[in-house]
């Protein structure tokens, strides 16, 4: 069996060291892994094939830097001239990144089965990419693998109930990662020596929601300035989150980095006192390694969560980001809950894609 899998963004990148790793277990699974380049800074990218030992690409788009339409068209352009080349029998995709997208379009449109990762996901907000790419690569997917109960209500809901769909909830792939790379990320990383910190808060902030708002972007960035004189912020900066700031002559009270590798980007986490993200993936992560979350956005996908009061949503007002960490700093809450699964969703996964015919 030749599974092309189809990366090009960080949390891809996390979720495909995962279950590389699984398949490798089986003798007659070949993946191919195609990089489309959407996330093309060395830091947030080679750093993940380096240090979580990924396969390397045999093919590397280097698509990005455009927008959201002309980039998901050369990636489709593209992804099916390898598909072609490659004849798969399965095409994996994870997640809702415009990759998983572009992946998904070209294997369909070639009649090659696709799996996708972190299916039924949704934040019911159609205003965000993200949620029309989840959307549509769900509506296309021959195999639907989902991290919660809720994915496969929300798939139930939207009439997901014909044989052709094979919907299965096998827990998340990002704890199963999470988990193996904890064991030596201290060992890994010397990020926490390095910025001479004892006392902060892990802050992200990327998301096309925010940083293209110049009044959500002012509204966010003058709340973690504030927060700042009472508690250090660290905020690994995506470079186009960088130029957004710079272009808006924002100015920034806070320590910021560039992006980091997985390793340290763990030992941010597991020696922060909070974490602040607009992100998806942190928000699970900051849950995996037992930490409360502040979540910059007006939805979330990951509505356990937010029911467990694990994490809440503030959205981008000053004042509602102030109150929201000061309430998280304090609360206690039980991180011993089964929400993801028991660290085994890539060898569900394998097993499901080895025992199908396909």
């Amino acid at each position: 069996m030749k599974i092309l899998t189809i990366v090009g963004a960080r949390p891809q990148f996390v979720k495909a060291a995962a279950l590389s790793r699984e398949l490798k277990q089986y003798s007659n699974i070949d993946e191919v892994i195609v990089h489309t380049g959407q996330h093309f800074d060395k830091n947030m990218s080679d750093i993940f094939f380096d240090e979580m030992e990924i396969p390397k690409p045999k093919y590397n788009l280097a698509i990005n830097s455009i927008s959201h339409g002309a980039m998901t068209g050369r990636m489709l352009e593209e992804i099916e001239e390898i598909i072609i080349k490659e004849t798969p029998d399965l095409t994996l995709v994870f997640g809702d990144a415009n990759s998983t997208l572009a992946g998904a379009l070209a294997a369909k449109k070639l009649h090659v089965k696709i799996a996708h990762v972190e299916a039924g996901l949704r934040s019911f907000n159609i205003k965000m990419p993200e949620e029309v790419n989840r959307i549509l690569t769900d509506r296309i997917s021959d195999y639907l693998f989902c991290p919660t109960e809720n994915a496969i209500t929300n798939l139930n809901n939207e009439g997901y109930t014909h044989e052709e769909f094979k919907i299965i909830k096998c827990g998340d792939v990002m704890q199963d990662a999470a988990y193996y790379y904890a064991k030596n990320s201290s060992e890994k990383s010397t990020i926490i020596s390095r910025l001479k910190v004892s006392e902060f808060i892990l802050c992200t902030l990327h998301r096309a929601e925010n940083t293209d708002n110049p009044k959500r972007l002012q509204e966010i960035i003058g709340a973690l300035n504030k927060i700042n004189k009472e508690i250090s912020i660290i905020l690994p900066i995506h470079p186009r989150t960088k130029k957004k700031i710079s272009d808006l002559n924002i100015e920034l009270n806070f320590k910021t980095i560039d992006p980091v590798g997985y390793f340290d980007m763990i030992e941010l986490i597991k020696n922060s006192s909070l974490v602040i993200t607009d992100s998806g993936g942190l928000q699970k992560e900051a849950y995996f390694f037992k930490k409360n979350c502040v979540t910059m956005r007006d939805q979330t996908e990951w509505v356990e969560l937010i029911e467990n009061k694990v994490n809440i949503l503030v959205g981008a007002n000053k004042k509602n980001i102030v109150a929201g960490v000061n309430e998280m700093l304090s609360r206690e809450n039980d991180f011993n809950l089964n929400l993801y699964g028991n660290g085994n969703a890539c060898k569900i996964i394998a097993e499901n894609l080895n025992n199908y015919n396909l």
